[in-house]
């Protein structure tokens, strides 16, 4: 999703961060001695960090997502809502580099009413049940592009085109960012249906 890198954090950081985060947490809380957390700093927030919180030494898994800035801690629950909230206070600075990354973050952790949209900027972000043929791939590839802006209208309003999943369908869609990072898809053309790929709520 970054092109940067993520940072893995010190335990004596994780420990601090895993004190505020359990206050935040409903159900199972998170050991920091077991507790990996990487960060990396996001250039539509600046100030903040996001952080990938994970124990792999409970069964489930534990993990969440979380922005935080000056040890203030917002956890991301697959709604828009914790994000736009972080948005009125960010503040969020739009430009034709981080607008992209904001997609990509936006659709990453928001799931919609009928499952997650999936930016499918390459095969490699497709999960399949059975890797694609060479000649599949080929065909495949030219259906799938890197997410583009196609004009900036008034009032600072973004139109980007991105080719999407919805559990086994691609699609074609116009994505509208607002400049207070409201994000709306309008019209969209579907390109395949009934793929062969892993249904990203449940892994089968």
């Amino acid at each position: 999703m970054f092109q940067e890198a993520f940072k893995k954090l010190e335990i004596e950081e994780v420990a601090v961060i895993i004190d505020q985060v359990n206050k935040l947490v409903d159900g199972s809380l998170f050991d920091p001695l077991e507790t990996t957390i990487l960060a990396i700093e996001l250039p539509f927030y600046p100030g903040f960090r996001f952080l990938d919180i994970s124990d792999h030494a409970t069964n489930p898994p534990l993990q969440r997502f979380a922005l935080e800035r000056d040890s203030t801690y917002t956890l991301l629950d697959w709604t828009y809502r914790p994000i736009y909230a972080v948005n009125e206070k960010a503040p969020l600075t739009l430009d034709p580099e981080s607008v992209l990354e904001y997609v990509r973050f936006f659709f990453s952790h928001v799931r919609g009413r009928h499952g997650r949209f999936v930016v499918a900027e390459s095969l490699e972000n497709i999960q399949w049940k059975e890797e694609p043929s060479p000649a599949e791939r080929k065909s495949l590839g030219k259906l799938v592009e890197p997410l583009k802006i196609i004009e900036k209208l008034k009032h600072g309003v973004y139109k980007l085109e991105a080719k999407m999943m919805l559990k086994d369908t691609l699609f074609k869609a116009d994505i509208y960012v607002e400049p207070n990072g409201k994000v709306v898809m309008g019209n969209h053309d579907i390109l395949l249906e009934k793929m062969p790929v892993l249904d990203h709520a449940t892994g089968q």
